[in-house]
């Protein structure tokens, strides 16, 4: 190649990109929408079938729904069957919660944004329905200065920052101890349980549990011992090849073989070790997926510079694979809360059991679409909260951009 054809090559790559041509609101409309007869046509058809399918929601939705039976169950759709005279309980339980949110976004910003307002806005939303009553306002209005009180402490005191993300785990604690008490807080049996609090503490402890759980299969299923490999194998593939209500019935049925004579456990915690034995096999593959995902050469490279076998996972392959993980594992966190609604089908009424409980109230017939409605509505906005918190994090972390 001549140096007159490089100079017309450098001329080329250097010329300035061309200008955003920036069209007026009618060339947009006329190009993207009303370009040829065809898409005129169907632009048209689509508009009208909006306006039709809006005008009949709302109508629906302001007029001609009874939303009297939200409002005449919500302390069932939120508790179930939790004593009234302890309810006070679980509102300090969701002030400890956004205490901690608080905490969390004073000290370190970041991830802890999106949950912040999240749940600042759902507060705000919450106070102004006309279902809910003057004293859930009054401790909702609470969980609104705790979460203003930690943003304050969260800021003025640095050293918050390097420790808030353990504090969840003294919080997960204090929320058990408040809701279940413990023997020093008169008890209050989990069988009593229900409604969205009954869904958020099976999604929370699946979740917890069945991390670590899954995390030591997926080392197990790449290790090199034979006894360990072929053991989490089995664990693994068994439990992904049977379906989560069998696991369910299973644990029913099989965890008080495990328990001493005279131990006998309610049917909430047979679920939860039903949830987290299924969730911990789904993890474990997801992990094992972010192991593979790690060069061996960087394996190779820090048993030259003298680090052992453990170091090496701990510090190593385990924080980058963990990373390559987030999106999937966010997934599976999503895919478990909305399957915890199964545990309808061992005698548990979460928020759809209570759901389906009210709507077979004779007083309340006719008003499946109002509860499932609301139902719906409060699964998304815990899944979207979540969806949205995860890119934040794949963001922070520069998933998928090395």
């Amino acid at each position: 190649m001549n140096t007159e054809k490089l100079q017309q090559i450098k001329s080329t790559t250097r010329s300035p990109m061309p200008a955003e041509v920036r069209l007026s609101p009618g060339a947009w409309l006329k190009k993207n929408l009303f370009y040829s007869w065809f898409s005129s046509i169907l632009t048209i058809t689509l508009l009208a079938l909006a306006v039709l399918l809006i005008k009949n929601i709302a109508g629906w939705t302001f007029f001609t729904a009874r939303w009297e039976v939200i409002s005449a169950n919500f302390k069932l759709f939120m508790v179930g069957q939790y004593p009234i005279e302890q309810l006070w309980r679980v509102w300090t339980a969701l002030l400890l919660v956004s205490l901690f949110i608080g905490l969390t976004y004073g000290a370190k910003r970041g991830i802890s944004t999106i949950m912040f307002f999240s749940v600042t806005t759902v507060y705000l939303v919450s106070i102004v329905l006309p279902f809910i009553s003057g004293s859930s306002r009054f401790w909702l209005v609470g969980a609104l200065v705790s979460l203003g009180v930690g943003v304050g402490i969260g800021m003025i005191v640095p050293y918050l920052k390097k420790v808030v993300g353990y504090a969840w785990i003294l919080c997960f604690i204090l929320v058990l101890f408040f809701i279940q008490g413990f023997g020093i807080l008169p008890e209050v049996r989990t069988n009593t349980w229900g409604g969205l609090m009954l869904t958020m503490m099976l999604a929370t402890i699946a979740i917890v549990f069945s991390f670590p759980i899954g995390v030591l299969f997926a080392l197990g299923r790449a290790s090199k011992l034979p006894i360990v490999r072929t053991i989490s194998v089995i664990y693994i593939e068994v439990i992904r090849g049977v379906p989560l209500i069998t696991i369910l019935f299973m644990a029913q049925i099989m965890v008080p073989l495990f328990l001493p004579g005279g131990v006998t456990v309610d049917n909430v915690v047979r679920a939860m070790v039903g949830l987290v034995i299924f969730n911990s096999a789904y993890i474990a593959e997801n992990v094992r997926g972010g192991l593979q995902s790690v060069p061996n050469s960087q394996v190779e490279a820090s048993h030259a510079l003298g680090l052992s076998t453990f170091k090496t996972t701990v510090f190593i392959v385990l924080p980058q694979a963990l990373r390559v993980t987030i999106p999937s594992m966010v997934g599976q966190s999503i895919s478990i809360l909305k399957d915890t609604t199964l545990v309808a089908t061992v005698g548990l009424l979460d928020i759809l059991g209570i759901g389906r409980t009210v709507t077979s109230n004779p007083e309340f017939l006719g008003t499946q679409k109002e509860v499932f409605v609301f139902v719906a509505l409060l699964f998304w906005v815990i899944c979207f909260t979540m969806s949205v918190t995860s890119r934040k994090l794949e963001r922070s972390l520069s998933v998928g951009h090395n």
